[in-house]
């Protein structure tokens, strides 16, 4: 029987920096055999670059190694050395491109064939890629029945690939259902995150967020969003939040690298609107990315 064969997938602008050398497009960095690609050994990072800025990049490399320690592989490319990098990658692309920044390590072997990785294995590159910034046309959200892990059951202080498919079947079910997005509760029941990023509600003019538990990852932008609010005048306040809160919010929007600040436009059946305290960080957030 003759071997079925596909259509090839059509990629985006791509230059990644590969054992030593800049390549064009989707290069292969990993085979059947390579430890990653069978058991998930990877962790990340995702920056952005836009509109002729990066903000916050030096973050976004230095926490990658931190992902890697966290993860018990090497990190064996120092913050400084991926920043450089980075900027080499970028401009490689047009001076106003929109991109997707993304360092990774993986392992490359394991131990004796199976499930132990070796961490004296260690592999990276760095990938640079053309993607859109999403328009703040705002989600529809709803609650996800599925639930970000612990500590204990995962290796939730890192940004490592394998806690993704479980937040991927989240927005699959989520989107099944109409919403362009979901809540996700912790193993307690309080709100954690949505399928992709950060959450923030606005309540009788506070603003609030899920305080860190070590069951989702405590962003970049994030932080930044809070730190600039409350340099603003906002009151914001990390604390444990339920799914009836935000049924009952002023308003909601999310933090994350890929599109930044965006708001929600409905939970539920209940519509909202994007709200001062959204407009604000926004604003505040494109005011920082180009100072």
């Amino acid at each position: 029987m003759m071997a079925q064969t596909t259509a090839p997938v059509s990629f985006s602008e791509t230059w990644t920096f590969f054992e030593g050398a800049w390549h064009q497009g989707n290069i292969p960095i990993m085979g059947p055999r390579t430890h990653a690609a069978w058991l998930a050994s990877t962790v990340f990072d995702g920056a952005r670059a836009f509109e002729g800025v990066a903000p916050d990049l030096e973050r976004h490399c230095a926490r990658v190694n931190q992902s890697a320690i966290n993860f018990k592989l090497k990190p064996v490319v120092d913050a400084e050395t991926w920043l450089g990098l980075a900027r080499e990658g970028i401009a490689r692309f047009a001076p106003n491109a929109e991109l997707y920044i993304r360092p990774m390590y993986w392992a490359q072997n394991g131990s004796g064939g199976g499930v132990l990785f070796d961490p004296e294995t260690t592999n990276w590159c760095l990938c640079i890629y053309t993607a859109p910034m999403p328009q703040p046309t705002g989600n529809a959200i709803t609650l996800s029945p599925f639930r970000r892990p612990t500590a204990e059951s995962a290796p939730v202080d890192a940004k490592a690939a394998c806690l993704y498919p479980n937040n991927s079947r989240a927005l699959i079910e989520a989107q099944a259902r109409g919403f362009g997005n979901c809540l996700m509760l912790d193993m307690l029941g309080n709100v954690a995150e949505f399928g992709n990023s950060n959450v923030f509600m606005a309540k009788d003019g506070v603003v609030y967020t899920p305080a860190p538990n070590g069951t989702f990852l405590n962003g970049i932008t994030r932080q930044r969003v809070i730190e600039l609010l409350r340099s603003d005048g906002v009151t914001v306040v990390e604390k444990t939040l339920s799914y009836s809160d935000f049924l009952h919010a002023d308003e909601i929007f999310s933090s994350g690298n890929f599109a930044k600040v965006a708001p929600v436009i409905r939970i539920d059946d209940r519509s909202l609107q994007p709200g001062p305290f959204y407009s604000r960080a926004r604003k505040l957030y494109w005011d920082f990315a180009h100072a």
